[in-house]
């Protein structure tokens, strides 16, 4: 398994495209979601969605027909 960027996101909306692809049976994971918590800047940081090589082309299209 290897993992690649999907893209960045604010936490919020990283988090829900995370639910999306489990829905549709693509296994995705954040990266950097708890950055800089002690410094105030949580929510400024983009978080990383991580996917499976194989599956990265299929993610995209899967948000492309949702945006």
């Amino acid at each position: 398994m290897s993992l690649v960027e999907l893209g960045r996101y604010d936490r919020n909306e990283a988090m829900i495209i995370v639910g999306r692809l489990d829905s549709e049976g693509i296994d995705a994971v954040t990266f950097d979601g708890n950055a800089s918590i002690a410094d105030g800047s949580y929510f400024l940081i983009p978080v990383r969605v991580m996917v499976d090589d194989d599956d990265l082309s299929r993610a995209r299209r899967i948000l492309d027909e949702t945006a």
